[in-house]
């Protein structure tokens, strides 16, 4: 027998005594109660009422102080002893109450099956045996000692081929229990296993799941969800209060699932986020599945189609306007240094000049953009960095241009570029400082690094006190070629935010009290690959 299958028995063997001894005790009650002649008379008449009444009245004393002692499951040595005493003292009474006549032969076939359902076995059909010994032994041995009483020994035979019946038959069908709780066991097993793994694969995916009830009260979700939405999301909690954008699209979905939704930040700072939903069940009513995405994988593809397409068309622009715009500028600069030009015309190739130069530098610009090598981040301290940064930036700009730094605190960790870093914090700080007023003057810009409150993210600030980004303009100042100055080239901003996101980073334009703006970098998490 298998091991599991004896740890089932095992488990089972004092429900089954407790059982079995409350039986004995009630048939020791029984059997006592007969051995008044009054109440025996007319149902048994037995051969030797002086043995039968002992006997009886030890049976139940026995059973009695069996039963209060038996607190749990014995060995099979202490099953078997208990079964053969039981067969012995019931074949005594057997013996007393005048053998085959008597009926009380059929009272062994109580112990021999309950012996083999705790028994398997040979040790189990030895009992069989040892009761159908008993009872041919105790059969002959009446005839001999009571001619007088008619005994069969027909009858005999046949009660011990039921003993053997019964013993085989229970044996069989508590093997094929057994073998069923076994399979159900491991099933279930298997089962509780399964759905450990899957709890695992869930909160380890990347994916944010959310479990919506029809009241709109979260049931369940993963750690990705939380770290979307940038808070916890305790069970039972309405999705109103917690994610009022996700639950603003959950609605637009159910009043039409055909429409797509659009993606939203669930808090400032956050990432774009995609939210899709499905219904668990038949009923549309009854609980919602919310799969929460990050688009930030999205759109760093995009970025390289983007790259890849801007790249092809530069190449094969790049010969077509630099040959020609050279030569124009050459020609103008030749024009320039003639004696015949007027001062109106020498003016004019000083504009021929100057927007050459301007078409030339955004051709460079988008140059350098298809060519940029790919990112390399790597784990780096940004208390470390910003402190290193700051150092360089003002040894390259005059004593009038002043520049305030907050850090929050030291090992603040993220993984990036640290040159791509540097070019986007260079390109934000010279707009900061060209917003705050006109070189040679006092300009003061200010940066501010700490862990964004809800996200635990490390954030980059950079504040001017300058004019601010008009409502207008806010929505394109990251565009390509979108500028609003004369001299730009509306380049600075798109190469920023693509080099953030190429590093998992976010790159938004906010507005400061009562004038100025703030450029806000929020920075991938340390333990994220990018």
């Amino acid at each position: 027998m298998s091991t599991a299958s004896t740890e089932r028995i095992d488990s089972q063997r004092p429900r089954i005594l407790r059982l079995y001894n409350l039986y004995r005790v009630i048939l020791g009650f029984g059997l006592t109660l007969l051995t008044s002649s009054a109440l025996r008379e007319g149902v048994l008449s037995v051969s030797d009422a002086d043995v039968y009444a002992k006997a009886s009245w030890i049976y139940l004393f026995i059973n009695v102080l069996i039963a209060l002692s038996l607190h749990r499951g014995r060995r099979d040595l202490h099953l078997f002893i208990l079964a053969v005493l039981d067969i012995g003292m019931l074949g005594v009474i057997f013996y007393a109450a005048g053998g085959i006549g008597s009926g009380f032969g059929n009272l062994l076939i109580i112990p021999v099956a309950i012996g083999n359902v705790l028994l398997h076995g040979r040790i189990g059909l030895l009992l069989p045996a040892l009761a159908s010994l008993v009872l041919i032994y105790l059969t002959f041995f009446l005839s001999l000692t009571h001619p007088y009483i008619g005994q069969s020994y027909l009858q005999a035979g046949v009660l011990g081929a039921i003993y053997f019946a019964v013993a085989m038959f229970v044996q069989r069908v508590s093997r094929r229990l057994h073998l069923s709780e076994i399979l159900a066991r491991e099933q279930a097993a298997s089962l509780a296993s399964m759905e450990q793994l899957n709890q695992l694969i869930i909160q380890r995916m990347r994916t944010g799941i959310l479990v919506v009830s029809d009241d709109q009260r979260v049931v369940t979700s993963n750690e990705a969800c939380a770290q979307m939405l940038g808070r916890e999301l305790p069970t039972g909690s309405k999705l109103e209060r917690i994610a009022p954008e996700l639950e603003q699209r959950l609605r637009q979905w159910q009043r039409n699932p055909s429409v797509r939704g659009t993606s939203f930040h669930s808090h400032s700072g956050g990432a774009e986020l995609m939210a899709n939903f499905k219904p668990l069940g038949e009923n549309s009513k009854g609980s919602i599945l919310v799969f929460l995405d990050d688009n930030t994988q999205v759109a760093q593809q995009a970025q390289q189609l983007k790259l890849a397409s801007l790249g092809r068309l530069t190449a094969s622009i790049a010969h077509e306007i630099r040959n020609p715009l050279g030569a124009i500028s050459h020609a103008a600069q030749l024009l320039n240094e003639s004696d015949l030009l007027s001062r109106q015309d020498l003016r004019l190739t000083e504009i021929i000049q100057q927007h050459s130069q301007r078409m030339n530098r955004v051709i460079e610009t988008v140059l350098e953009l298809s060519r940029r090598r790919p990112s390399e981040p790597q784990l780096l301290d940004l208390a470390l960095w910003t402190s290193a940064f700051l150092q360089d930036f003002r040894a390259a700009h005059p004593a009038t241009d002043s520049i305030d730094c907050e850090i929050e605190k030291e090992g603040i960790l993220t993984r990036i570029d640290p040159n791509q870093l540097t070019q986007v914090v260079s390109n934000l700080c010279q707009n900061a400082l060209r917003y705050s007023g006109e070189p040679g003057t006092p300009r003061t810009i200010y940066l501010r690094l700490y862990l964004h409150p809800d996200t635990q993210l490390p954030t980059l600030e950079i504040i001017d006190h300058g004019p601010g980004v008009a409502s207008e303009h806010v929505g394109h100042i990251f565009e390509p070629f979108y500028t609003t100055e004369n001299s730009g080239t509306g380049l600075g901003l798109y190469i920023s935010r693509e080099l953030c996101e190429s590093n998992q980073a976010r790159l938004e334009c906010d507005s400061v009290e009562p004038h100025g703006c703030c450029m806000r970098i929020t920075f991938a998490h340390p333990k994220r690959l990018v």
